[in-house]
């Protein structure tokens, strides 16, 4: 193992600042592929499914992912198949999972209101349809199902599709749970091109959300304005803040944990402490030997982990804000009288037990989360992405009236005479008993 250690926050920001400037995937180990490739190919793609629809999902299925005779469309049931014959342990899980995922989306959602006095109020209204993308590769990921489709349905969104590469028995039983309204077989970037152009038989939607890999975040970059999308995910990301309080087995785990997803996965920790940094170095090394994805945590380790040594919390959470990562979790003592310092981060986990893996799976909050810096400006997955709002104004004649002037001042200064008529021609209106 090659982790890097890094002493001080000023090397610190410069070797994250150099990271950030590394589009996702251009700094994998051994890679050379030309990066227009990508790109490239995404958009012919996207051009070929919008104009020849089905007849392109069906070649780009068969010659990208080896599948040829199965039909787009998972039937109902094969899905209720899948869901019966599942490990009821899993089932049990998969049912705890969505319940938390359902009651912290109920608490966060928003709601009509007007205001009498004012005259002004807002409307919020669902999203017709919603397509969600549940990546496949590597794993099987039934809890990005749950993470994604469920706070689309609190939202109130009236239909939801799935496509995935991955129609596990356990990606189709969380589907079920989810009360996904219809499942699709194909993945990909074609995926994001018929969920936002629509095909014979895969319907348009108005947003496609969750992570995929970097041809499927390129298509959802290419498609943006054709549709909504949730946000533009790459490799996954924690920062771990730890002191000399902290437990350093917890602390390996939490890294490790973090690595397994990915080679390009970012498990980083930042202390004030040399002894936990020594003893973390030795217990990964322990703790990773007997872990199936060795090979994939060695990989993230040795590119993207660090072990970062400041002067004391308040730089670590200084850095931390630097990376805006999409993970921040706080191992330290008194976490709660940090918090307020922590600006930029996807998912705030706060002590010893609540490890960012809970965030994966069973928590509440989606786990569909900013990545690459843009915690800076986009917030988790959650029901805002799903619902529309729209300003009523329903003013009183008093109302108006007080408005007028500071109206029509604004408007002249603008040129905009027809603009200042058109308010003082019903003061005018009303002066004459008209």
């Amino acid at each position: 193992m090659n982790i890097k250690i890094i002493n001080g926050l000023a090397r610190a920001k410069e070797e994250f600042d150099r990271r950030s400037q590394t589009l996702p995937g251009e700094d994998r180990p051994n890679n050379s592929t030309d990066m227009s490739s990508p790109h490239q190919s995404v958009k012919q793609i996207l051009e070929d499914v919008r104009k020849f629809g089905d007849k392109a999902l069906y070649h780009y299925r068969s010659s990208l992912d080896g599948i040829s005779s199965q039909p787009l469309e998972i039937d109902n049931q094969a899905i209720t198949k899948a869901y019966k014959e599942i490990d009821a342990e899993l089932v049990n899980a998969l049912k705890l999972s969505a319940k938390r995922i359902e009651k912290y989306h109920k608490a966060t959602l928003p709601k009509s209101w007007f205001n009498d006095s004012t005259g002004l109020g807002e409307k919020t209204i669902p999203l017709d349809r919603a397509g969600v993308y549940t990546p496949g590769g590597t794993a099987s990921y039934p809890s990005s199902v749950l993470m994604t489709a469920i706070p689309a349905r609190v939202a109130g969104v009236r239909e939801i599709i799935v496509c995935t590469p991955s129609a596990s028995p356990a990606v189709l039983a969380a589907a079920a749970i989810a009360n996904v309204d219809r499942v699709f077989n194909v993945g990909g970037a074609q995926a994001i091109a018929a969920m936002t152009y629509g095909t014979e038989s895969i319907p348009q939607v108005d947003i496609v959300c969750g992570p995929g890999n970097m041809y499927v975040t390129l298509a959802k970059k290419m498609v943006f304005g054709d549709v909504a999308v949730d946000g533009l995910y790459g490799p996954t990301e924690m920062v771990l803040i730890a002191d000399d309080t902290a437990n350093p087995i917890h602390c390996s785990a939490d890294l490790l944990a973090q690595a397994e997803h990915d080679p390009l996965a970012s498990p980083i920790l930042i202390t004030n402490s040399i002894d936990l940094i020594e003893k973390v170095k030795v217990l990964l090394l322990q703790q990773m030997e007997n872990l199936e994805r060795r090979d994939t945590i060695l990989a993230s380790l040795n590119h993207r982990g660090s072990l970062v040594l400041v002067d004391d919390i308040e730089e670590a959470i200084q850095l931390a804000n630097f990376i805006s990562p999409e993970h921040v979790c706080l191992s330290i003592d008194d976490p709660w009288s940090w918090t307020d310092k922590i600006r930029n981060a996807g998912g705030l986990f706060m002590g010893r037990y609540s490890p960012e893996v809970v965030g994966d799976y069973v928590a509440g909050p989606s786990h569909v989360m900013p990545t690459g810096g843009t915690a800076r400006f986009s917030s988790a997955l959650g029901v805002h992405q799903f619902i529309r709002t729209m300003p009523i104004i329903n003013l009183r004649p008093d109302g108006f009236e007080q408005m007028v002037k500071a109206a029509s001042i604004i408007a002249r200064s603008e040129g905009l005479t027809a603009h200042a008529n058109a308010m003082e021609i019903r003061m005018r209106s009303k002066e004459a008993g008209k």
